[in-house]
């Protein structure tokens, strides 16, 4: 099932994407979202499978609007993130997306794999911190600096 947290934007409308089967890694997001003050709409998919389905509107989904930033957990059940990465790259689209991979891997055979598919950022989430305030901060500063196609 797909959660929508939904805001009214201040300056640039952007939705944040987040694909994560992680309940508590998800709650520390949206907190992390909340204490710094993002007020981008935020919608959530559980796995790399319903993630596609949103994007492209099927199987009854309501699409994900235009334009947004991807948070991409690696290791999820049905369809993992490279999966999801190599399906969204081969869509045309779809493949100009924004990805952030938001994951525990330290592989670096996963890190490889992600930057070979265009991501714009690997972040392992023991890094970002349990709070994942200083990704939150990143993202913010990230979508009022770029400029992307309509």
């Amino acid at each position: 099932m797909v959660a929508i947290i939904e805001e009214t934007l201040k300056n640039q409308h952007l939705n944040i994407f987040l694909v994560e089967d992680d309940d508590g890694d998800a709650k520390a997001i949206f907190r992390a979202f909340s204490k710094a003050k993002v007020t981008s709409p935020i919608l959530r998919a559980y796995d790399g499978q319903e993630a596609l389905e949103t994007l492209r509107a099927e199987n009854g989904r309501t699409k994900l609007s235009s334009p947004f930033i991807l948070l991409l957990d690696l290791n999820m059940p049905r369809m993992d993130g490279i999966q999801f990465l190599k399906e969204l790259r081969n869509d045309p689209k779809l493949q100009k997306s924004i990805v952030f991979i938001l994951t525990t891997s330290k592989s670096e055979r996963d890190k490889n794999a992600a930057y070979n598919l265009n991501v714009a950022g690997y972040i392992v989430k023991e890094t970002a911190g349990v709070d994942f305030l200083k990704l939150i901060n990143l993202i913010d500063s990230y979508r009022h600096l770029i400029e992307l196609p309509e």
